[in-house]
This record gives structure tokens, C-alpha cells and sequence, in this order.
């Protein structure tokens, strides 16, 4: 059997990032993933300045691509308003494998099947041992199911639904928009222009919200292909987007159970404004390495359910 101090399950930003800060703690961590990296990850890499602050590194100062957005051209049911910003977009199938490499710490690729605990330790489908487990394995992240279900079950109003694709495109245009609440959608559309030719174009909304209108995620999609399409943006392309859902920030959301600890989507963090995953996820993986090292609380500040505190997108919310 392997034994780890701490064994964390899932390498995206969450788990990376916990292993990374573990690590320059000296500590003995061994991350688990079912999937070989880099992967496939669908999201549309939308990146806060703050992410960089986390990590430690300026945006320039990252070896794969990149884009910088100066302004964001956003319609709110059909009125188009310019925001000026800084943003980033990335490509995940770069971003989550650098972040891996850049953790240093050894990764398996193994699907956990079972978790139970042994006196002060837990084991993992009899072949791994750890005091210390992380759950950073996304929505579906076995360290939720097995331990955390139960007692902190997800709102069924926060359960976001969405549609994406990314693809190597030549862009009609390089400006970032997004639709708010098109077409009644509780929520809003993506066209993210990314770094080496690619392009990330989706939807998402609150699935309860959808519900209660009597409509499905893809007959929204179906319309926004047709947007796609009349303004010339996407003007072509054979779409083949896939589905997937994930959880934004309750209020009180479970984070540590004993020496078991939640981030990322597998604690459903995301921001209740924008739906923002990866900054949370980067934001918990740290807090919840410094919980380990320090034998200190783990919490997420309340500020975090924000992508944008203090500015239009924290009422956003009131509205979806």
C-alpha cells in the first residue's frame, strides 16, 4: 500500500494548486487523477488578475497562450454595454497541465472507487493511505460523494447547466462578449476568444431557473447558435458542444470534515456572479494546503462568492 501524508484527489487548479503549496511546505502529498494531463478540459478560461496574484507569477510571465482583454462588450437583454477591465483567457488543456508540472509533486493517474477511514488514516480503494485527504476532483469528485454528500448536500438552485465547445477558429472577431439573460436565458453566453487560433463558445444558467420556465439547456443553445451565426462571429461551423454541470457558491457550504477537505467545484465554490471557477478553485487549494501545514481553520472568505465585488456584476445574481 502507498502511504502519503496527504493524498489529493483531482490535478486541475484546485488540486494542483493545494500540491504546489504543500509541497513548498515540505510536505509528503501524492496527487490522483483518472484522466493522463494535459486533457481536454471544457471551460470557457476566463481568468481574473487575481489568479496570477495567487499563483505568484504575472500573466507575462506564463509560457503558453494567452490573451488580455481590455474591455468586455456585454449585453444586458439587448443593450449593449462596454465594460472596460482586465481579463485573461487561457486554454485549460494548457493552463491545468502547467499548473500540475509546476506543483512538483507526483501524480497517479487512478480512478478512486472507494474511501473509507481507518482509525486516523484514509484508505483508498486498498491501495493508497493518507492522513490527510483533499477532494478536488469537480463536480463528481469521489471525496464529496463518499464523505460529504450526506451532510452538506448541494441547492438545487445553485446547479448551473451548460453548453460548450472550444475549437481552432480564425476569429471574425477578437473581442470578448457576453449576453445576459438572451432569449430569457437565467443566466448568460460566451464568445471567449483564446490564444493559438482557438475559440470557446458557450451558455449557462441556473438549471432550477430553466426548469421553471419549462425550457432545457439546449433549446437556449439552439438559439444561440442562430445568434452565432446571423452576426457573422460563427458564420459556418458544424457545431458539436457538449453539456456538463457544476455548483456555484452557497453560503454555507461544508469545506473539512476532520482531516477531509473540499475545493474547487467539488465543493461547489464557484461565484455566484459570473460563475467563475477557477479562481476559487486556485483560492481553496491554497487555504486548504495552509489548513494542513498550519493545523489552522480552513474557511473561504465571504468576498470570494464574487468574481467582481463592489462594482455591477455582484447584483447580477438578483437577477438570474
Amino acid at each position: 500500500m502507498i502511504e502519503k501524508t496527504v493524498i489529493v484527489i483531482g490535478g486541475g487548479p484546485a488540486g494542483a494548486s493545494c500540491a504546489w503549496k504543500l509541497n513548498k511546505s515540505g510536505i509528503d502529498a501524492l496527487i490522483l487523477d483518472k484522466k493522463e494531463f494535459p486533457r481536454l478540459k471544457l471551460c470557457a478560461g476566463w481568468v481574473t488578475p487575481k489568479v496570477f496574484d495567487l499563483l505568484k507569477i504575472h500573466p507575462k510571465d506564463y509560457p503558453h497562450s494567452i490573451i488580455a482583454f481590455n474591455r468586455l462588450i456585454c449585453y444586458f437583454r439587448n443593450v449593449r454595454v462596454p465594460v472596460r477591465t482586465r481579463q485573461y483567457s487561457i486554454r485549460r488543456y494548457e493552463f491545468d497541465a502547467w499548473l500540475l508540472k509546476r506543483s512538483g509533486i507526483q501524480v497517479k493517474q487512478h480512478a478512486v472507487r472507494s474511501i473509507r477511514k481507518e482509525g486516523r488514516h484514509y484508505i483508498l480503494d486498498d491501495r493508497y493511505r493518507a492522513k490527510y485527504l483533499v477532494g478536488a476532483g469537480g463536480t463528481h469528485c469521489p471525496v464529496y460523494r463518499h464523505l460529504f454528500s450526506h451532510i452538506s448536500p448541494h441547492p438545487e438552485n445553485s446547479r448551473i447547466a451548460t453548453v460548450e465547445e472550444e475549437f481552432r477558429y480564425d476569429h471574425a472577431d477578437s473581442n470578448c462578449y457576453l449576453w445576459f439573460f438572451k432569449n430569457g436565458l437565467p443566466g448568460y453566453a460566451w464568445y471567449m476568444p483564446k490564444g493559438a487560433g482557438y475559440l470557446n463558445v458557450g451558455i449557462g444558467g441556473k438549471y432550477a431557473s430553466m426548469k421553471k420556465q419549462g425550457k432545457t439547456i439546449n433549446e437556449f443553445w439552439r438559439e444561440f447558435k442562430q445568434k452565432l451565426h446571423s452576426s457573422d462571429l460563427v458564420p459556418t461551423r458544424e457545431f458539436n458542444a457538449k453539456g456538463h454541470v457544476y455548483y456555484i457558491r452557497h453560503r454555507t457550504p461544508v469545506l473539512q470534515l476532520e482531516n477531509a477537505y473540499l475545493t474547487g467545484d467539488a465543493a461547489g465554490l464557484a461565484t455566484v456572479d459570473m460563475g467563475e471557477g477557477i479562481g476559487p478553485s486556485i483560492q481553496s487549494g491554497l487555504r486548504a494546503a495552509d489548513a494542513i501545514t498550519h493545523k489552522t481553520p480552513y474557511r473561504m472568505p465571504l468576498g470570494a462568492r464574487y468574481s467582481w465585488p463592489g462594482i455591477i456584476w455582484s447584483g447580477i445574481t438578483d437577477l438570474l
